[in-house]
């Protein structure tokens, strides 16, 4: 079994994909946000935007998760710079991404719909500005976000099950 992270920007869909992965594969689904200490869920909730040193102990937190899933899971987590994917890999040797792009207006638009959730639209930028995709890293798929979650799945599930 492997582990690999759904990852992208708040509104992308990494929730909905992610745990539909995991049903399909039957593997445990590790909801990143879950991990976010109650400092950090304050800042979102009240619309300031997390900093390297806010996602740092979160990261180690995911990082602990997915050691304790050895066989494999599927994580959903942000994920938007490199030295975090790379925390995250040293964690989980053999990680794998799953990057779900999807354009500012279209984050903005589905973080402005979905309700119940401590994220504020007004952080959607901040997300943008921080992200540094992961072209070129080895393990990564990128998929366009606005593709049907079936077809989502689809294609990732094919990619994992078709990639040793």
């Amino acid at each position: 079994m492997q582990t690999i992270v759904v990852m992208g920007v708040a509104g992308c869909g990494k929730s909905s994909l992610g745990a539909a992965v995991a049903q399909v594969l039957g593997w445990p689904l590790v909801e990143g946000d879950d991990f976010h200490t109650p400092a950090n869920v304050a800042k979102m909730r009240a619309g300031t935007p997390l900093v390297d040193a806010d996602r740092s102990g979160w990261l180690a937190l995911l990082g602990t998760e997915l050691q304790r899933h050895a066989a494999g899971a599927v994580l959903t987590c942000s994920a938007l710079k490199k030295t975090y994917r790379d925390q995250l890999r040293a964690a989980a040797p053999g990680l794998r991404f799953v990057h779900l792009e999807l354009s500012m207006d279209a984050a903005r638009s589905r973080v402005a719909t979905r309700g119940g959730h401590y994220f504020q639209p007004t952080l959607v930028d901040s997300q943008f500005d921080t992200l540094e995709p992961p072209r070129g890293e080895a393990g990564v798929l990128v998929l366009d976000a606005t593709l049907p979650l079936a077809e989502l799945t689809q294609q990732t599930t094919q990619w994992i099950q078709e990639t040793p």
